[in-house]
């Protein structure tokens, strides 16, 4: 027996009185103008002989519930009904099928769920509950009759993402009372998901659950960043015995939460934090002889997991949970050493198609909830439209399944025509709305947080950056002609910028380090450039003695700097722990990456309220710095899904030891190297049926061995050479041990 449902709105089945599937947020959140998942359940072990009832609550959700930050127009986005769609297919060992299906026979009732929202919790007075009332055999005559509602003009599909599930559970570290006079519970770590507890209290005893990420300097619940959203849930006790309580359509972000009404002492054991999010699967994994990296390591991974709530979110808390393209566009590569993101960008991929404006414009956030706060003219941003091409590339290299690239192939082209005819006959791209390299590191306020850097320049780098990867893509579908075709536009994309940017001796206009670094990352400058242009940044760097860059700057800077031979530069930036930096949220305490740089003062204050998320995975892009350089790991672009490895450390930083795997399509992928006593050593996974090039850095062929055997001359290797001061040996699958000795290191 299979059950088929969706819903306008959330929807949680039962059949015979039990919950069926252990999903949450069902349907998921598509763009539901256009298209709704169904989820398919067996549920033939359910059944029994004689009379069986089939019953479902329903919430607000995504479809009519609080969405964005607009208080006139932020309900009821999708439509005002809720609507449930149900189908059970019985079939007979005799080959015979039954169905039932949602009709006008369905009853409806209001339960004791009296407020549902994704932004405000969960309001539930146990006292209306009805005992028994989605088992056979209840009396429902004080139930209604159910409206049947016309046919959507959306689509339905089968659910395609990883489902929205519990993942893991939290106790809470301790119970603190705080200055203001507030019970509050500390999860020890900033979270995603609710709180379910157990309490024995009369009848009428209403518990308040209030959430928070951080306290304030005087050590009281902070909420101000929350903005509107309440994030509170209200329990009302039934006064029978011990009760058991969580919510149904709604997610918290928090590490704190402040009890009220509890009856008696407020005892850690009474509650469980549970953790939810999209069942993507753990692929990778990072540390090294540095504690604070390995705490940027936890963020970034639980930063991640807090936002890939079916779609991926800016954040989890405040009155917004949207799915920002920008975001998600310079993280994609980080979160796909993480893990197993293929489906999930998938099924997120479609809808960034399907709300794809008609001129090939791509809305700041997916599912487009935000239509209405943009201008026409001003619905798409370089940097974040580039989503629709740069995350089809990153599953596709990440994974190596070509799939992607065909599906979003119309979409992918539609976005760079878009910037072609935005651009125009001089291809640079100088108009529209632009988020600029949005909260850039500045010493004073400015008007706009994204205002450092040329919005034209930025605009005009992220034209070509998309152009390039359309063209790569149209070679690897074997559309040769269009391959050829986005080349060409690409050069005289450079060509352009290069004559409207670029002084004759390498300067970039708007001397920033974002304007550096993605110049040099998406190769805009003429080749003879380069090498001075890397050194402009560099000097600039080390001049502030920090990064300077925004969400757009920050992803690239440390690589840039260590494929032009400032390893040591990016490793300042990596290990200093003074704002701003990556490490200065570890020093304050943070087990999740921030949206600002500061959003915690160094003497204690909070940065402004309005836009001061502490789990927005954004920053965390430096993640992908880590596994490619620090560790090693590295894709091959020719080879996608890592059927051929780089594994190419570069030590530095201070660092004694690093490790770092990835479980890709073909198995496991690790790299893993330490420095004792002036010698360097350097293990090596590489999985069946691929090939890995290995690179020992400061190495000498005539003092390197695997497995204490010189690489020279083997012929149980692939291939053994010198090149400069760098040792590359070419293997098959296999585990290998190499030794050199250092010639010098950072």
């Amino acid at each position: 027996a299979r059950l088929y449902a969706t819903a306008m709105g959330l929807y949680e089945m039962s059949l015979n009185g039990k919950r069926v599937g252990e999903e949450y947020f069902t349907p998921g959140w598509t763009s539901y103008d256009f298209r709704y998942q169904y989820q398919t359940y067996d549920v033939t072990n359910s059944l029994k002989s004689g009379a069986n009832c089939i019953a479902a609550i329903l919430g607000d959700g995504w479809f009519r519930g609080r969405l964005a930050w607009n208080p006139k127009n932020n309900r009821n986005h999708y439509g005002k009904k809720l609507a449930l769609l149900a189908q059970l297919a019985i079939t007979y060992r005799d080959g015979s099928q039954q169905i039932v299906t949602s009709d006008d026979e369905w009853k409806s009732a209001t339960g004791p769920v009296l407020l549902s929202d994704i932004y405000d919790g969960e309001t539930y007075d146990a006292r209306l509950e009805q005992p028994g009332w989605n088992e056979a055999g209840f009396n429902e005559k004080n139930w209604q009759s159910v409206t049947v509602m016309g046919p959507s003009k959306a689509k339905l599909v089968a659910s395609a993402g990883p489902p929205v599930k519990a993942i893991e559970e939290i106790t809470p570290v301790k119970v603190l009372k705080t200055p203001a006079g507030d019970t509050v519970l500390d999860m020890g770590q900033n979270m995603v998901g609710w709180m379910r507890f157990h309490l024995t209290a009369p009848a009428g005893t209403t518990i308040t659950l209030r959430h928070a990420e951080v306290l304030d300097k005087a050590g009281n619940l902070y909420t101000e960043n929350l903005r509107a959203a309440r994030e509170t849930i209200r329990y009302t006790a039934k006064g029978q015995g011990t009760e058991t309580f969580q919510p149904h359509f709604t997610f918290q972000g928090f590490r704190y939460v402040a009890v009220s009404g509890w009856p008696g002492e407020v005892k850690p054991q009474d509650f469980t934090g549970v953790v939810v999010h999209s069942a993507i699967s753990r692929t990778g994994s990072f540390e090294t002889s540095n504690p604070l990296l390995n705490q940027l390591q936890h963020n970034i991974i639980w930063g991640q997991k807090g936002n890939f709530v079916d779609v991926p979110t800016d954040c989890p808390q405040r009155d917004e949970r949207l799915g920002w393209t920008g975001d998600a566009q310079v993280f994609a590569r980080t979160a796909s050493f993480n893990h197993d993101t293929a489906a999930f960008y998938t099924k997120w991929l479609k809808d960034v198609a399907l709300d794809q404006e008609d001129d090939g414009a791509v809305p700041f956030v997916i599912p487009n909830v935000l239509s209405h706060e943009t201008r026409k003219g001003e619905a798409a941003s370089a940097g974040w439209a580039d989503v629709a091409v740069v995350v089809p590339w990153v599953v596709y290299q990440s994974f190596g399944d070509k799939r992607i690239l065909e599906e979003q192939y119309a979409s992918m082209k539609a976005w760079v025509e878009y910037m072609r005819r935005q651009a125009g006959e001089n291809y640079i791209w100088s108009n529209g709305f632009s988020f600029g390299d949005w909260l850039a590191f500045a010493t004073t306020r400015s008007d706009y947080p994204g205002a450092t850097t040329d919005k034209d320049l930025i605009q005009t780098t992220y034209f070509a950056r998309s152009t390039a990867l359309l063209a790569k893509t149209a070679e690897a579908l074997g559309k040769r002609e269009e391959a050829a075709e986005y080349n060409g536009l690409e050069e005289k994309i450079k060509g352009a910028f290069q004559r409207e940017f670029v002084t004759p001796d390498g300067r970039i206009a708007s001397n920033t380090q974002t304007a550096y670094a993605l110049a040099l990352a998406f190769e805009l400058l003429p080749q003879e450039q380069r090498a001075q242009a890397a050194a402009r940044l560099a000097a600039d760097v080390k001049k502030f003695g920090h990064l300077t860059t925004g969400f757009l700057g920050t992803p690239v800077l440390c690589q840039v700097l260590s494929d032009y031979g400032y390893l040591d530069v990016a490793y300042m930036l990596l290990n200093r722990t003074e704002y701003p930096s990556w490490l200065y949220p570890v020093t304050k305490g943070a087990t999740t990456i921030w949206e600002r740089w500061d959003g915690l003062k160094p003497d204690g204050s909070f940065q402004d309220a309005g836009m001061n998320s502490f789990n927005h995975y954004a920053y965390g892009a430096i993640g992908e710095w880590m596994y490619r350089v620090v560790a090693g790991i590295e894709l091959d672009e020719s080879h996608p899904g890592y059927k051929h490895i780089l594994v190419q450390p570069q030590p530095g930083g201070g660092l004694t030891y690093a490790k770092a795997s990835v479980e890709s399509m073909y198995g496991r992928v690790a790299s893993e190297w330490k420095i004792a006593e002036g010698k360097f050593t350097l293990t090596v996974e590489v999985p069946p049926n691929t090939t890995a090039t290995v690179r020992l850095p400061k190495a000498k062929i005539g003092q390197t061995t695997e497995s204490q055997k010189p690489v020279a001359g083997r012929t149980d290797l692939l291939g053994a050479r010198q090149a400069g001061e760098t040792v590359i040996v070419e293997v098959g699958s296999g585990t290998y041990v190499f030794e050199s000795a250092l010639s010098g290191t950072n």
